[in-house]
């Protein structure tokens, strides 16, 4: 029962929320009352801050009580709506009838709110997902996290009206979702109602779009050793089929819970689930970080200081890359470019060619490839870090699981890292069956699901990041699928394989050993130093990431000439390592010259880059002259005079 005070109340909530719209939002409210379509839904987006700067303590009170105001909210957008379009046909000097065909007092608008930059952001009304307590339910709340499954779109009764005085009855979102008749007439006549017989009035349900989703908080943000917590989050109206599996999302809503009632003999648990009133994507303000101007001129000034030595500059970037591993020059040039990539290309058939590239180190124990993996995964914003042993097909792609009587897709691990970076490691540890799974993500950046009835292909622009050890003790005689136990259409799919033994070497562990002893030793200072000129990894993550944005490097005719000589060389002499030479190797230089190119800071890519790139080929094939006898590349060192060696 509602007495007429807190229906006074009410209004006044109601006008004082239509003041803030008619003062904040009048030219989005007009384009809504303009808009053709009155069926559409409408969402009205209201920043909180400053409702919190209009009015302090309807923002308070919407805050403690969002499930009682957002329904008077939306009476208020809808309101001001009539205001408007008198307002509006008084300024056209016409009748407002005559406004009719074009304007038009629109039902289905939901105020959304966005609590960004308001003092909402904090960690009480902004926790993870595994910190949600009983006393975050019925305020507003924000959470973060992954999309991992998203249902299907269903159909809701909202409302239904019932015989006897005529009245609403909604549905109870947190019980299964369906209108019981009511046991009372909720009458707001002086005299109260004695009816409890009530008939449904045909034709007076009103349905509305319905989905449920499943986020999860980011595994980046949690300690060793915990299990990443996740909430079924419902999506109703203008906010269904806005996000899929995969997509990085900051939601606000609020927190209830959930329980079944149909079960019998079933105790009844309350699951917490998040009502939403605003979903925001951060895809893309994944790949677009906030890159200050200061770093960009630092970026420009860099390469203006280098411009008589540029490869000397290329290397001062390279020693930023995993600094605590000494030497190994290739390796470090071959993360670059593999995280930078290249640029993808469509031809005239659609037909896409991938930019990324991908990466395989294989190599005896403790030649650092692990150190690596971690390091890739912290330069990309968006990374996802596996072992063999621990994933399976389903977990690398997508699980097909029961929830509520109907199959849904849950995200694996490439799924999870489209757009980014996915680093398996132990790759040998795989079973032949899972690693065949990869084939289609890698070379054709999707995944083609037919699980449970449920027939889809899912996107994995990812690159992919392996390590994995040989097959007993490393044979340069043997080719590289025998040594690795891997098959040959898997090798030909990465673009740089480059393979690390620990070999027997004097000078080298002579100069590996004072290294790591200086950094213990009383030459810490002066390694401290070194350390000091490298770049951190903050500024390395934010050249990589403004080079791919702002860099669409093409090739010129001399860089051309040398890649399609290259290729042909290794075409004709192709006997020992087959696997690797096929039109695959030449898309792979491509990809290299141009992340080269962009490496360089450039947009055209010259006769230096396709050497490059050629570089990092040669060292993936196992008998090459030019790292040593059988290719290992863990003997690789920066030279003092890159640009000079080059021109020799």
């Amino acid at each position: 029962m509602t007495g007429p005070n807190d229906v006074e109340e009410e209004q006044q909530k109601i006008g004082a929320f239509a003041r803030f719209l008619i003062s904040h939002h009048a030219p989005l409210l007009r384009s809504i009352v303009l808009s053709p379509d009155p069926n559409l839904h409408y969402p009205l987006l209201v920043d909180f801050a400053e409702l919190l700067d209009f009015d302090p303590s309807l923002a308070h009170l919407f805050f403690s009580r969002p499930s009682h105001l957002l329904p008077l909210f939306d009476e208020a957008a809808r309101r001001c709506q009539v205001f408007l379009h008198f307002f509006f046909s008084a300024s056209m000097q016409c009748n407002p009838d005559d406004l009719g065909h074009t304007a038009s007092k629109k039902y289905h608008v939901h105020v959304r709110i966005n609590v960004g930059g308001s003092p909402l952001e904090s960690p009480e009304t902004f926790p993870s997902i595994g910190r949600i307590r009983v006393k975050h339910r019925g305020i507003l709340l924000t959470l973060k996290g992954t999309v991992i499954r998203s249902g299907a779109i269903k159909m809701i009764e909202w409302e239904q009206l019932y015989e006897c005085r005529r009245f609403k009855v909604h549905p109870e979102l947190e019980a299964g979702k369906s209108i019981k008749p009511p046991t009372s007439c909720p009458s707001r006549g002086s005299k109260t109602c004695e009816g409890t017989y009530f008939a449904p009035i045909e034709d007076s349900k009103v349905c509305h779009d319905y989905q449920e989703i499943k986020i999860q908080e980011s595994t980046q943000l949690l300690g060793v050793g915990s299990i990443p917590r996740s909430i079924p989050v419902i999506l109703m109206n203008d906010l269904v089929d806005m996000v899929k599996a995969g997509d990085d999302v900051i939601i606000t809503g609020v927190l209830s819970a959930k329980w079944s009632s149909d079960l019998k003999d079933v105790r009844c648990d309350l699951d917490p689930i998040l009502i939403a009133n605003y979903v925001r994507r951060t895809n893309q303000l994944k790949s677009e970080i906030g890159i200050p101007d200061d770093d960009i001129k630092k970026f420009e000034q860099f390469w203006l200081h280098h411009k008589t030595a540029p490869l000397r500059g290329r290397n001062a970037i390279l020693q930023g890359i995993c600094p605590q591993v000494f030497g190994l020059f290739t390796v470090k040039l071959a993360v670059a470019l593999t995280l930078i990539g290249g640029v993808q290309h469509v031809d005239a058939s659609g037909t896409k060619i991938r930019g990324e590239s991908h990466l395989l180190l294989v190599g005896d124990p403790g030649t650092g490839k692990s150190q690596f993996l971690k390091f890739a995964a912290k330069l990309s914003n968006r990374s996802v870090i596996t072992t063999g042993l621990g994933s399976t097909s389903a977990g690398l792609t997508v699980t097909a699981v029961k929830d509520g009587g109907e199959w849904m897709l849950e995200a694996g691990a490439l799924v999870l890292a489209d757009g980014g970076l996915c680093c398996i490691d132990e790759f040998d540890s795989m079973r032949e069956h899972d690693r065949a799974t990869i084939h289609e993500a890698m070379e054709q950046q999707t995944i083609s699901v037919a699980k449970a009835g449920l027939v889809t292909t899912l996107s994995t622009r990812t690159i992919v990041f392996g390590a994995t050890n040989p097959k007993g003790q490393y044979d340069p005689n043997q080719a590289l699928s025998v040594n690795t136990t891997l098959s040959g259409p898997l090798l030909s799919r990465f673009d740089i394989v480059l393979v690390l033994l620990d070999t027997k070497n004097p000078e080298w562990d002579a100069i590996v050993s004072s290294h790591i002893l200086a950094m213990n030793g009383e030459q810490g200072s002066k390694n401290a130093e070194f350390i000091d000129n490298i770049w951190p990894v903050v500024m390395l993550r934010r050249y990589i990431h403004y080079v791919k944005q702002h860099f669409k490097p093409v090739l010129t005719k001399e860089s051309e000439r040398v890649i399609s000589s290259y290729y042909q060389l290794q075409r004709r002499s192709a006997i020992h390592n087959a696997a690797r030479t096929t039109v695959r190797m030449l898309e792979s230089l491509i990809r290299l010259a141009q992340a080269h190119a962009r490496l360089m800071f450039r947009n055209e890519v010259t006769q230096l880059d396709a050497i490059a790139a050629i570089l990092c080929i040669e060292s993936s094939m196992t008998t090459s002259a030019i790292v040593d006898s059988v290719g290992n590349a863990l003997h690789s060192n920066f030279t003092d005079n890159p640009d000079e060696e080059c021109i020799l």
